[in-house]
């Protein structure tokens, strides 16, 4: 239907066009028609003059002719009476002569007469025959463009009838085609003038059901209800109140409006902080020729976050918008989710706050380059002072929506309702501050930039960021001013007590000149619901269903069994392990000790080989003799001495006397006793601490998957319930638009299809008309053509 609609608009106002060329056209056709006529008048005329001219011209010719015959004759007497003259005598002379005189005088006037009406003659035929010509090339000038003319305004009314035919035909089509739309809503018409009749039915037969239910309430009221209390003032003040619905609906309706202008104000600030970021990376250093500072790339970073801060207030508020509801009073005791926002807000202050020293740097980085002047300087200087003064009025605004928050918070001592006045107005006044700060800052930011963009190191890309940077200010004032006009404009309801009414009473909340109207246990039984559902409007822990804790505790419970079994396993395995290493070392002793022996083996062999090399002679048999002698007593003596004398261990050797060994052998298995019970204990704290570890790992692994796997199940739960709720609402809307879009729809078309018969009708009439007088023109034009 809008692609329809569009193409109705666009052939209406080409057809409005081509309307408002057609009289323009025609009048000049008119025109150029009577100018015509009135040519081809003068052109009549001018030939019955020429034809005037040419009949004067004729007789003046023919009297040239008599005249020239005149003359001719004249002179030929005139030579006869010369002739004549000189034949006569000289007696006649005299008479002769004075007749001949008088006649000749006489004649010569005539001639002379003659001869000058001639020349004037000539002289007007000649003036005639220029004035003739000039006419006719005057006149066929004239006649050449007024077919040039003609033909060009045949060629313009020939295509404007192609036009208009081609424009009939398309405007036939689609009436063709709406007639066909409209015979299609028609039958959706009657379809739905059915269902009205099913609806309107239905409708009937509930008003006599609810009629007969009414009926039968109002026989019960009036048979088993003694009396009404709502009449009585004492005992109606026992009843609970309930809430003003304008009240609320007024209340819900403000709290939209604030949500639009907050997510006005969080644009406006993204939009600043990003083009400041960009701003930082191109000025005083660009990135590329010089390398940015470090706190010039850390600010650049922070401002990089800066949806990170800004988006969840915009969220929160918004939230608290959509839990608001009609049938339910909202105050700021059972606003508990206005706590939301004031953390998300306190979050962005805290932001901005961190923002201001690296603001402060990065202005200090612009003055200290060598093209900033002193004024410019002096500019920077006003604009952190801006800045500074835009983050105080910030902290104002974070600490009363703070205190606002924490009215419905059951952990803190709430304010007085007395109190809520005051908290609003200086709320008030603190949106009119940062209005006020943020257009003093637009201000300095503005003088700051035209004096950058005089410097010659100010470069195009520079100068786009700045009218960037200017573009969101702009906005950010213009979105302050809408909100502190907003909340002085409504400044009255916020610190309006909030609205209960008693029963049977159509006066507001209680007058305290006439008394209170509700019994203070309702009040106090008020305040108690208030506490209730602002306690049970908390969300609730993630829940698990029955089946899925069962079966997880009896993995748990099977895990624990297996767990235990394993962990004697291991602690009966550990055991074996240390006695093994016990043995071990044990083993490695021995085998020291053998290595030992055997070291001193092979040194004696290696002496007695000596020796028998050194015994070469015979006679040194005795003392040979002697030697085995010697040799074979010395390894019992050596023997002898390992035993009682010699004492061999880890660190080597030692000579010791037979009553020290007695005292040495018992210190040293006492000390070797010792250290082996050390080395036990710590090997089994060792495996206990090894168990233990395993314990606790499985235990913290098993608490990670459940973990995860709670937390994927709520991720994919959040996103089930964010889809289900946009595809409802989507569905809302489209029902709703719908509905509302068909009687809209059908009036608009058969008021259109209206129009368009009357358009239709009027260009055929005008289509009529014109071919009327192109062949009134053309007949015109062929009779002139014949003559």
């Amino acid at each position: 239907m809008a692609d329809l609609n569009a193409k109705y608009q666009k052939l209406a106002a080409e057809y409005s066009k081509l309307k408002s060329q057609y009289p323009v056209l025609k009048k000049a056709y008119i025109d150029e028609q009577a100018e015509s006529e009135k040519l081809s008048l003068t052109v009549k005329e001018k030939d019955q003059s020429i034809r005037k001219l040419e009949q004067e011209v004729d007789s003046l010719v023919f009297r040239n002719q008599q005249l020239s015959k005149r003359v001719l004759f004249l002179q030929e007497d005139l030579e006869q009476i010369e002739t004549s003259k000189k034949k006569k005598g000289k007696s006649n002379d005299a008479v002769s002569t004075s007749d001949g005189v008088r006649g000749t005088s006489v004649l010569s006037e005539e001639l002379h007469s003659k001869i000058e009406e001639n020349a004037r003659l000539h002289k007007q035929l000649h003036e005639a025959n220029h004035q003739y010509q000039g006419k006719i090339q005057e006149l066929e000038h004239r006649l050449n463009t007024l077919e040039r003319e003609n033909s060009q305004h045949e060629e313009v009314l020939n295509a404007t009838r192609l036009k208009s035919k081609t424009q009939v035909d398309k405007l036939q089509e689609e009436k063709a085609m709406l007639e066909v739309k409209l015979q299609t809503l028609e039958t959706e018409i009657k379809e739905f003038r059915g269902r009205a009749e099913g609806a309107e039915d239905k409708l009937g037969a509930l008003q006599q059901h609810l009629q007969g239910k009414l009926d039968v309430a109002t026989r019960i009221i009036t048979d088993k209800l003694p009396f009404i209390d709502t009449k009585n003032r004492d005992l109606n003040s026992l009843n609970l109140p309930t809430h003003d619905r304008k009240h609320q609906l007024r209340a819900r309706e403000l709290v939209g409006q604030a949500s639009n202008l907050v997510a006005e104000l969080v644009q406006g600030l993204s939009n600043f902080y990003t083009y400041s970021e960009q701003r930082s990376k191109i000025y005083p250093a660009d990135g590329v020729s010089e390398p940015l500072s470090q706190i010039n790339s850390q600010y650049c970073k922070y401002l990089h976050e800066n949806l990170a801060y800004l988006r969840p207030v915009e969220q929160s508020l918004q939230h608290f918008f959509e839990t608001l509801k009609e049938d339910a009073l909202t105050t700021l005791e059972t606003a508990t989710d206005l706590q939301g926002f004031s953390k998300s807000f306190v979050t962005m202050v805290a932001y901005m706050n961190k923002l201001l020293p690296y603001q402060l740097s990065s202005i200090e980085e612009e003055c200290a380059v060598s093209s900033c002047t002193s004024t410019l300087a002096a500019k920077n200087m006003e604009l952190y002072k801006s800045l500074k003064r835009l983050n105080a009025t910030f902290n104002k605004i974070e600490s009363y929506t703070t205190i606002l928050a924490t009215q419905s918070d059951k952990g803190q001592t709430p304010h007085p309702q007395s109190n809520y006045g005051s908290l609003f107005t200086r709320l008030c006044k603190a949106l009119n501050d940062m209005h006020e700060a943020v257009k003093e800052v637009s201000k300095h930011y503005n003088s700051k930039v035209s004096l950058e963009h005089q410097l010659p190191t100010a470069t195009q890309k520079l100068k786009t960021t700045d009218e960037c940077v200017v573009a969101s200010l702009v906005s950010l004032v213009t979105n302050t001013g809408k909100i502190a006009t907003f909340m002085s404009g409504n400044l009255s309801f916020f610190t309006e007590t909030a609205g209960y009414r008693t029963r049977g009473s159509s006066i507001g909340t209680d007058n305290e000149q006439d008394g209170p109207r509700s019994h203070p246990a309702v009040v106090h039984f008020r305040q108690r619901a208030a506490n209730y559902i602002s306690c049970i409007s908390r969300t609730c822990p993630d829940t698990v269903p029955h089946r899925v804790a069962v079966q997880n505790r009896k993995t748990l419970l099977s895990s624990k069994e297996s767990k235990e079994g394993l962990a004697k396993q291991v602690s009966v395995f550990q055991q074996r392990c240390g006695k093994l290493e016990q043995e071990k070392e044990h083993w490695m002793l021995e085998l020291q000790l053998l290595k030992i022996k055997y070291e001193n083996e092979v040194q004696k062999s290696r002496n007695l080989e000596k020796d028998l090399a050194s015994l070469n002679n015979s006679d040194k048999v005795g003392s040979i003799e002697d030697n085995l002698d010697t040799q074979t007593a010395t390894p019992r003596s050596a023997s002898l001495s390992s035993s009682p004398g010699v004492q061999t261990n880890m660190l080597g050797k030692l000579e010791r006397d037979a009553a020290m060994n007695n005292d040495v052998d018992s210190r040293e298995q006492l000390i070797k006793d010792h250290f082996g019970k050390r080395i036990n204990e710590l090997t089994l704290q060792l495996q206990q601490t090894d168990s233990k570890c395993v314990n606790f790992h499985s235990e913290v692994r098993a608490l990670h998957t459940q973990l995860v796997l709670s937390d994927k199940a709520k991720a994919s739960s959040v996103e089930e319930l964010t889809v289900a709720n946009q595809t409802l609402a989507q569905l809302k809307d489209e029902l709703q638009t719908t509905s509302r879009s068909y009687e809209g729809q059908l009036s608009m078309m058969s008021d259109h299809l209206a129009g368009m018969n009357e358009k239709l009708t009027h260009q055929k009439d005008e289509i009529d008309e014109l071919k009327i007088q192109l062949q009134n023109t053309s007949s015109k034009s062929h009779k002139k053509g014949k003559k």
